[in-house]
């Protein structure tokens, strides 16, 4: 039975009261199973279904390499850090992004250089990145917002002419792609989230792909403290390995458990992709009409996974996003405020720097509900929630 519109907390199928959360993982018993074998194993660190999700994650993308990490934040650490990104460096990225972006450059002691976004797609606008080179800038770091692809060719045009890294925030953005291609294949080296709010979740973790076999040694050492062979290695040997530490790393080791659970995720992966798109064509369908909301627009050469779905409010609208946001809460809907602008926050702040477009779009977007178990009548109830508080029914 379809549930009934009301203005309270949540709507009603009968006598329930239904919440809709932003996001919801799609767990089942498929992980359950493949967590328990690994605990049943007795090996639980990082070992042999750490490789397989590594090499599961590398075939799908197209990439030669990848490797495993406890977080996107970390997974970009290492990738500027191992590329030589340094002390005395700065690395061109969007400021509309979480903040870990910026965050994981100045793990490195580089400085963030803040570049306005296109506000079609929010993504950095190509356009805007060479009048931000300078003489110590080392990388460009696109964000694939949401999970859009950004314009990856203009990119990678600069950065070959000004002899610069290319490292993708790809936190977003698994089964998303560029010009037929999926994030993650194109050549550079991209970093990926299994946050809960993504598209495939291991409760957290991140990976790296490239095509650069001796840049994947270097970043499996340096997830490893610097360890010169890994624990397979040596449980595997016939004789004793004593191992060495001849550099700097950290421990940023993803579980077996995790990658089991990530193992299946990826199994699951297509359905999911298949679900989020229709549920994004619905909202498409139910909001487009209205005059005082944008819906997002996709560019020709982006195929979008839809790990958000956002929609701007324009002048027009009676009331203002936190507004808004504020009253779907009442009726039970969560939202989140669009993607932060981080030359806003006190750590990063520099009031010389002007990005219109960002702000504009952080202070006017918001994140609606998408997750594959979401239901016509959940979705249905959030069309017809928005359309009734901004007075179009």
């Amino acid at each position: 039975m379809l549930g009934s519109f009301s203005t309270g907390k949540g709507f009603s199928t009968g006598d329930t009261m239904v919440r809709i959360p932003i996001t919801r993982p799609d767990l089942g018993d498929e992980e359950k199973t493949a967590a328990a074998r690994v605990i049943d194993s007795g090996w639980v660190t990082q070992g042999p279904k750490v490789v397989e999700f590594e090499e599961t994650v590398a075939r799908y993308v197209g990439s030669r390499h990848a490797i495993a990490t406890t977080s996107c934040t970390t997974a970009l650490h290492a990738a500027l850090t191992v590329s030589g990104i340094g002390p005395g460096d700065e690395v061109i990225l969007p400021s509309l992004s979480f903040i870990a972006s910026a965050n994981a450059v100045s793990y490195c002691g580089a400085k963030a250089v803040f570049v306005d976004i296109d506000p079609e797609t929010c993504n950095i606008d190509p356009e805007k990145i060479e009048d931000a080179i300078g003489p110590k800038t080392r990388a460009i770091m696109p964000v694939h917002q949401m999970g859009l692809p950004a314009d990856l060719d203009p990119i990678r045009d600069i950065a070959k002419k000004h002899n610069l890294l290319l490292i993708e925030d790809a936190a977003c953005a698994i089964g998303s792609e560029y010009k037929g291609v999926r994030i993650g294949g194109h050549g550079s080296i991209a970093c990926f989230s299994f946050h809960p709010r993504k598209i495939i979740t291991t409760g957290e973790g991140g990976m790296i792909t490239t095509d650069d076999a001796l840049l994947a040694e270097k970043l499996k050492r340096f997830r490893h403290h610097g360890m010169s062979v890994s624990d397979i290695e040596r449980h595997r040997a016939n004789t004793v390995i004593v191992e060495t530490y001849p550099e700097l790393g950290y421990n940023y080791r993803m579980t077996d458990i995790q990658a089991a659970i990530g193992v299946e995720q990826m199994k699951k992966l297509p359905s999911i992709l298949e679900k989020r798109r229709r549920r994004a064509e619905r909202y498409n369908s139910g909001l487009w009409e209205i005059p005082h909301v944008r819906v997002p627009r996709i560019p020709s050469y982006a195929r979008h996974n839809y790990q958000s779905y956002w929609i701007e409010l324009k002048e027009s609208a009676p009331v203002d996003r936190n507004t808004l946001m504020a009253r779907l809460l009442e009726r039970g809907i969560a939202t989140r405020r669009g993607i932060m602008a981080i030359h806003r926050e006190a750590c990063y702040r520099d009031e010389a720097v002007k990005l219109p477009h960002t702000e504009r779009m952080t202070d006017n977007t918001l994140l609606l509900p998408l997750y594959p178990s979401l239901t016509d009548t959940e979705q249905d109830y959030v069309i017809e929630s928005i359309k009734q508080i901004l007075g179009e029914r």
